[in-house]
């Protein structure tokens, strides 16, 4: 590998997907700082603090407030941005990751009573599109120091629409929000450049067992679609013809929650291990990777075979 951002700023680092992206980075020779409402670090499901947490730096910060990490920024070579809800109800993070199966079905079938009253932001707003937007300014709006001369990415955790109807609709639509504005806010800075990572079902069987089972019926359902020829109907193209032909769509902006059934019949799912090493490779400056990085360029980035939809490949 080529030289890569040699201190990364890791939004989230505590988090599920924000661990792996530590642990990854750390393995590659990076330096990371991480920060977080909490600024506690990273602890397995069983409590236990693997080795890798204590070459992390664990910041205390608001992504809301650039004041509250501000210090930070000139430094680091890369921010990867990782916090995000797929609930507007957050609790379901803490039954999925105790493995509370019950809990984790009755957020689910609550999602939308926890939103906030009329005129206030969901969690949606603040934590997929505001934390991002406000991280990403702050960025762009450091001047890095000496020694820091290629383009900065910033590299934002975004999703495949793989989650509708159980997800809210507005859960992709505040993805696609950050990704557009943060797109329009590095077009005008040179210097740096956005990548839009978008994985579908992520899955750890160690970390998250909740997700093994589904992980498990979607990857064969992905083969089963990548294997029969397209002539030949299978229930993804069905439902895509009917999502795109017979159905409304969700919104005037979003495609019909049928679309979305059909990508989470033939996209497979992803191991955060595989996500966190797609985007540590996203960091190279020799890649000069932006843009939207779907599975597809997932997989192909670290060097897994083609299978299922994606999206185009990444700019290089």
């Amino acid at each position: 590998m080529s030289a890569v951002a040699q201190k990364i700023l890791v939004v989230g680092g505590n988090g599920f997907v924000g661990s792996a992206v530590c642990k990854l980075a750390l393995a590659r020779g990076m330096e990371v700082t991480s920060i977080s409402s909490s600024g506690k670090p990273y602890k397995t499901p069983k409590g236990h603090t693997p080795a890798w947490v204590e070459r992390v730096e664990w910041r205390k910060a608001d992504a809301l407030n650039p004041e509250s990490y501000a210090d930070i920024l000139p430094s680091v070579d890369a921010v990867v941005h990782t916090i995000g809800t797929l609930l507007d109800n957050t609790q379901y993070k803490q039954r999925m990751q105790e493995g509370d199966v019950m809990g984790m079905l009755k957020s689910l079938a609550g999602r939308g009573k926890s939103s906030s009253a009329e005129g206030q932001r969901s969690a949606y707003d603040t934590l997929n599109y505001e934390t991002a937007v406000r991280m990403c300014e702050a960025f762009v709006a450091s001047e890095p120091v000496s020694g820091i001369s290629h383009v900065r990415p910033f590299i934002y955790v975004s999703a495949e629409d793989v989650n509708r109807p159980i997800v809210s609709v507005r859960y992709l639509e505040t993805k696609r929000e950050a990704e557009k504005r943060i797109e329009e806010i590095i077009q005008s800075h040179p210097q740096y450049r956005g990548v839009y990572v978008r994985p579908s079902l992520i899955y750890h069987p160690h970390v998250r067992p909740m997700t093994t089972i589904p992980a498990t019926i979607f990857d064969v359902s992905a083969r089963i679609h990548a294997a029969v020829p397209t002539y030949i109907p299978m229930p993804s193209s069905v439902l895509r013809w009917l999502g795109t032909s017979v159905c409304p769509d969700a919104t005037d902006k979003t495609p019909s929650a049928l679309t979305s059934m059909a990508n989470l019949l033939s996209i497979p799912p992803i191991h955060v291990d595989h996500l966190a090493e797609a985007i540590c490779l996203s960091l190279d400056p020799a890649r000069d990777i932006r843009g939207v990085v779907g599975v597809r360029d997932i997989r192909h980035l670290i060097g897994l075979s083609q299978m299922g939809a994606g999206t185009s490949t990444p700019s290089t």
